[in-house]
C-alpha cells in the first residue's frame, strides 16, 4: 500500500475536523477565561485540606526498572530489553542495562495514554479481530502472535500499534502489569488540571463537538495529552472510512492482513497527530494573543457581563427548566440512589485499603526501627516510605478495589460506554490521598526528630503523629470521596437529559442569542448557559443523595456541617519548606558509607523473595547456537529464550544488536565496542533484576518530544515519528538533564550522537 496516496485524502480529512474543533476551542476560551477571573475575584468556599500536599513528588526518580522480552515485529524475534519506567511514566526500553548507563539512546519510547494492559493472547486476538471485522484466521492458521512463555503481557491501542511483551514467572508477571498499569492511569491524566483556561477550555471543546455529532455520554478515548486526545477524536470519524477503503485491499492470509491493517492505522494515526498537534498549537497561540485583551475587558466589565449572563439564564431557564424537570423526576431521579451505591463500594473499600496500608507501612516501620539500630534504621526507612503512593505493587491491592465498580444496567440506559473513566480517577485520588498523608508524615516526624531522647521516644512519637495523619486522613477522604462521587454522578446524568431535551429543546437556543450583547459575545454561551441550567436542574438531586450518605456514616463519610478545626495551624506552613533529604539525616556516617547506601537506597520496589537475579537461570542452561534464527516454537520457546538471554549476558548482544533506524546508530555500536572493551566483568556477569523504583538514577527520555526539539528524527519504515529525546546523566553524576514536557524541566544538553545505518527495520517508537 502507498501510504503517501493513503495519507493524502485523511489528511484533508482531518484537517476539516480539526478547523471545526479549532472553532470550538476558541469559542470556548474566552468562556473559561471569563470563569477564571471571576473565580479569582469571588473565591470559592469549602473544606481546607487536612493533609500536605508534595509539589513534585517524583523529582528526578525512575519508578521501576528491569529486564522484560519484547517481541520485535520487524524480524518476528524476542529480544531481551531493559525497560525503565521515568518521573513521566513513559516506557523507555533499552537494549541492554550496559546501553542505559552509557546512555546510548534507548530503542523504543512508548507513552502508554489510551492502551490496554492485557496479560491473555486469547484477550488480544479477541479485540484484534474485532478492530477488523470480517478477517479471522481459521482453525490451524498461526495467530498475529505467539508469546513463547505463559506470561505474556501485552498493550493494545484501537489506533497506534500494538507492543508485545512477555516475563518467564507469573510473580514478574503481576508485577510488570502493575507497573504497565500505572503507567496508563497516569499517562491517561495528561491534561495538567493546573491550567484554569487552557484545559477546561479544551476540555469542553471536545465535548461541545462531539454533541454537535449526535455523541453523548462518556468518552474512554478522553486520555493522553491535548494532542493525542485531539488524534483520537479524529480516528473515531476517519476509522470507518478507512476500513472500508483499506480493508478489501488487504492481500494474504488473516494473520497477514490484521499485521499490515495495525501497521496501517498507525501510521494514519501518526499523521493525524503530527496534523492535530500543529493545528492546535496554532490554535493555542492565537487565543494567547488575544488574552491580554479580553482579561482587561473582562476585568473592566465584569459586573455588567454577569448581569447579562443572568438575563439570558433566566430566560432559558424559564424555556427549558420545567421539561427538564419532568425528565429528571421520571427518568434520572429514581436511579441516583442505586448509581451512588455502585460508586460508593468500590471507591470507599479502595481508600480504606490505601489507609491499611499506610498504617501498615508505619507500624511495621516503627518495629523495625526500634528492634534494628535506632535513626540510622528510621533514615533507611523514610526514604523507602516516603515513595510508597508511587509503588506500583504496594498500592496495587488498593487500585484493584475499583475493579468491583459495576454499573449494571445503568450503562445502557446513560450511555456510558465504559466505567474505566471512573476507575481511573478514583484509583488517581487514592494515589494522590497517599502521597498527601506519607508527606504529612514525614514532615511532621522531620519536625520533631531534634527533640527525641533515644528509642523509646521515637517510638511514641511515630505512632502518636501516625494517630495524628490517620485522623486528617479521614477527613481528607471524606470530602475527596464525596466531590468525586457528585462529579461522576453528573458525568453520568447530565449527557443523558441533554440528548433527552434534546429534540424539544437544542432547536429553539439559537432565539436566545440576541440577548446577548455584541461586546460579551465572547464570555457568554447560549450552548454553556443550557448546560449549566440543565445542571442545576439535577444538582438539587445528587447533592441530596450524597448528604443523605454522609449523614447515615455510609462509608465512613462526614456530615457536610462537620468540620474539622486545624488542630495544626503552622503545619500547612512546614509545607511551604525546602522538601526534606532524609540522606542528609546520614551526614554523620563516612563518605564511603553515605555513598554506597545512597546506591541501595535508590530502590522503592525491593525484591525480597532472594530468588536469583533475572535471567541468571539462563546462564546456568546454554542452549545450542543453532536456535538463533527462525522464532521459537512451542516446543523449545523457553529454552530459546533462556539462549537469548544468555548471548546477550555474554556479549553476543553487540553483535547481534538490532538497529534502530536514526542517525544515533553508529554511536550506540560504538558505545557497546567500547563497553566490551573496557567491561569484561561486566559483561560476563547476568544482568541484575532491577526491578526497582530508582531515585538519582539517569534521567530517562522525556515522554513527549515533538518534532524539532532537541532530538534526534527518526523514521520509521511506515511514518514520520515525533522525535525522541536522548537520556543524559549517569548515575550519581551531575549533569544537565533534557526537557521534559510533562514535568515543565527545562533543557539541557543531549549526548553526542554519530550516524549509521540500521541493520534491521526496528525504529524507535515514541510517544504521540
Amino acid at each position: 500500500l502507498c501510504l503517501t496516496w493513503l495519507c493524502c485524502p485523511f489528511a484533508e480529512r482531518t484537517g476539516k475536523v480539526l478547523g471545526e474543533f479549532c472553532r470550538c476551542y476558541k469559542e470556548q476560551f474566552g468562556v473559561a477565561l471569563f470563569n477564571s477571573v471571576r473565580y479569582e475575584i469571588e473565591g470559592a468556599g469549602g473544606p481546607q485540606a487536612q493533609l500536605l500536599h508534595r509539589k513534585v513528588p517524583l523529582e528526578d526518580h525512575v519508578i521501576y526498572s528491569g529486564n522484560i522480552f519484547q517481541y520485535i515485529e520487524e524480524n518476528k524475534k524476542w529480544r531481551n530489553r531493559f525497560c525503565v519506567v521515568p518521573h513521566n511514566y513513559g516506557l523507555v526500553l533499552y537494549e541492554n542495562k550496559l546501553a542505559y548507563e552509557r546512555e546510548l539512546p534507548p530503542r523504543v519510547l512508548v507513552n502508554s495514554a489510551g492502551y490496554k494492559v492485557l496479560t491473555s493472547v486469547e484477550q488480544y486476538l479477541e479485540l484484534v479481530n474485532n478492530s477488523l471485522p470480517g478477517v479471522t484466521p481459521k482453525s490451524g492458521q498461526s495467530p498475529i502472535v505467539k508469546c513463547p512463555t505463559d506470561f505474556p503481557l501485552l498493550l493494545w491501542h484501537p489506533y497506534a500499534r500494538h507492543y508485545y511483551f512477555c516475563v518467564m514467572t507469573g510473580k514478574e508477571q503481576q508485577k510488570w502489569r502493575a507497573v504497565f498499569q500505572d503507567c496508563v492511569r497516569h499517562c491517561n491524566n495528561g491534561i495538567s488540571e493546573d491550567s484554569k483556561v487552557e484545559a477546561p477550555a479544551f476540555t469542553d471543546a471536545i465535548r461541545m463537538y462531539r454533541q454537535s455529532k449526535e455523541q453523548y455520554g462518556t468518552w474512554d478515548m478522553l486520555c493522553g495529552n491535548e494532542s493525542q486526545v485531539l488524534s483520537n477524536l479524529v480516528m473515531e470519524e476517519l476509522l470507518p472510512e478507512l476500513r472500508s477503503t483499506i480493508g478489501p485491499r488487504l492481500k494474504g492470509k488473516a494473520p497477514e492482513r490484521q499485521r499490515t491493517w495495525i501497521q496501517v492505522s498507525d501510521a494514519v494515526y501518526r499523521m493525524v497527530y503530527e496534523l492535530a498537534k500543529a493545528q492546535y498549537d496554532a490554535a493555542v497561540a492565537r487565543c494567547e494573543q488575544e488574552r491580554p485583551q479580553l482579561e482587561s475587558t473582562i476585568r473592566t466589565d465584569m459586573d455588567q457581563i454577569i448581569t447579562s449572563k443572568e438575563h439570558l439564564a433566566s430566560k432559558i431557564r424559564a424555556f427549558v427548566l420545567p421539561k427538564a424537570e419532568v425528565c429528571v423526576r421520571n427518568h434520572v431521579q429514581p436511579y441516583i440512589p442505586s448509581i451512588l451505591e455502585a460508586l460508593m463500594t468500590p471507591t470507599s473499600q479502595g481508600f480504606a485499603e490505601a489507609r491499611e496500608v499506610f498504617f501498615k507501612e508505619v507500624t511495621d516501620m516503627n518495629m523495625n526501627v526500634i528492634n534494628e539500630g535506632g535513626l540510622e534504621k528510621l533514615v533507611e526507612y523514610m526514604e523507602k516510605l516516603s515513595h510508597l503512593a508511587f509503588h506500583p505493587v504496594k498500592m496495587q491491592s488498593c487500585y484493584e478495589k475499583m475493579d468491583q465498580l459495576k454499573l449494571e444496567g445503568l450503562q445502557q440506559r446513560f450511555d456510558v460506554s465504559s466505567t474505566s473513566v471512573f476507575k481511573q480517577r478514583a484509583q488517581i485520588h487514592m494515589r494522590q490521598q497517599m502521597d498527601d498523608a506519607v508527606y504529612t508524615f514525614e514532615t511532621l516526624l522531620h519536625q520533631e526528630l531534634g527533640k527525641l531522647q533515644g528509642k523509646d521516644d521515637l517510638c511514641k512519637s511515630i505512632q502518636r503523629i501516625l494517630e495524628r495523619v490517620l485522623k486528617k486522613f479521614d477527613y481528607d477522604s471524606s470530602t475527596v470521596r464525596k466531590k468525586f462521587f457528585r462529579e461522576a454522578l453528573l458525568q453520568i446524568t447530565i449527557p443523558f437529559l441533554l440528548k433527552k431535551l434534546a429534540p424539544t429543546c437544542k432547536g429553539e437556543l439559537a432565539k436566545f442569542q440576541e440577548l446577548i450583547f455584541e461586546d460579551f459575545a465572547s464570555f457568554i454561551l447560549v450552548e454553556n448557559t443550557y448546560e449549566e441550567v440543565v445542571l442545576q436542574s439535577v444538582m438539587k438531586d445528587i447533592m441530596q443523595a450524597v448528604k443523605e450518605a454522609a449523614v447515615q456514616r455510609k462509608h465512613n463519610l462526614y456530615r457536610d456541617s462537620m468540620v474539622m478545626h486545624n488542630s495544626d495551624p503552622n503545619l500547612h506552613l512546614l509545607g511551604e519548606g525546602l522538601p526534606i533529604d532524609w540522606s542528609e539525616e546520614c551526614s554523620g556516617q563516612p563518605e564511603a558509607e553515605r555513598r554506597r547506601r545512597a546506591r541501595q537506597v535508590v530502590s522503592v520496589i525491593q525484591d525480597d523473595e532472594g530468588a536469583l537475579p533475572y535471567g541468571a537461570e539462563a546462564l546456568l542452561q546454554p542452549g545450542s547456537p543453532g536456535a538463533q534464527g527462525a522464532p521459537p516454537g512451542p516446543g523449545d520457546a523457553l529454552g530459546a529464550i533462556r539462549e537469548a538471554l544468555a548471548q546477550q549476558s555474554l556479549g553476543d548482544g553487540a553483535e547481534q544488536r538490532l538497529m534502530n533506524g536514526t542517525e544515533g546508530g553508529a554511536a550506540s555500536e560504538e558505545g557497546l565496542r567500547a563497553g566490551a572493551a573496557q567491561g569484561e566483568g561486566t559483561r560476563h556477569s547476568p544482568a541484575p533484576h532491577g526491578d526497582g523504583v530508582h531515585g538519582g538514577a539517569p534521567p530517562a527520555p522525556a515522554a513527549e518530544s515533538p518534532s524539532g526539539t532537541g532530538g534526534e528524527r527518526v523514521t520509521p519504515a511506515l511514518s514520520p515519528v515525533p522525535a525522541a529525546e536522548s537520556p543524559s546523566g549517569t548515575g550519581g553524576e551531575p549533569c544537565q538533564q533534557r526537557g521534559d514536557k510533562e514535568t515543565g524541566e527545562p533543557g539541557g544538553h543531549s549526548p553526542p550522537q554519530g550516524s549509521g545505518s540500521p541493520e534491521s527495520g526496528e525504529g524507535v517508537q515514541t510517544e504521540f
